[in-house]
């Protein structure tokens, strides 16, 4: 008879717990993992994370995209609707290297935002520098606040 005794560790069953409620609510896998349901990995998933912040000039989308290369990022305008696609491919150089996990989410990503009323769409413009995507959208002129002299009269 086996008689090992194992820590409880209560911060560990309440991440399994966490799991397997998250598990409930996401996409079929895509066979990624060990079977048990808790590595599994969904291709919703990988999707970069995204800041857009607005100041009376102009709206600015900044996307973290590390390890993409500037040639796999792609940005369009279409039907009032700027588009961000893009890959992040796992490089596997080495063919002596053993993989024990892998936690980043590889593969391509699009990501879909509305043009706001007031952007103006011929003057988007998009660098990539360090990881980051930074798109600026200015906004028109007859958007833009003024201020009016009030005259006294």
């Amino acid at each position: 008879m086996n008689t090992t005794l194992n820590r409880w560790n209560p911060l560990r069953e309440l991440e399994d717990f966490q799991q397997r409620v998250l598990s409930a609510f996401r996409p079929v896998s895509n066979g990624h993992g060990d079977g048990n349901g808790r590595d599994s990995m969904t291709a919703a998933e990988w999707m970069p994370l995204v800041d857009i912040v607005e100041d009376e000039k102009e709206y600015l989308i900044s996307a973290e995209l590390p390890d993409v290369s500037k040639d796999d990022v792609k940005v369009t305008m279409e039907n009032g609707m700027l588009t961000i696609r893009g890959e992040r491919r796992l490089q596997r150089d080495e063919q002596k290297k053993k993989y024990h996990r892998i936690e980043r989410f590889y593969g391509a990503f699009a990501r879909t935002f509305a043009m706001p009323d007031d952007g103006d769409p011929s003057s988007v413009n998009a660098e990539f520098k360090n990881g980051m995507l930074c798109i600026h959208i200015a906004k028109s002129e007859s958007a833009r606040p003024r201020q009016i002299e009030v005259k006294v009269g």
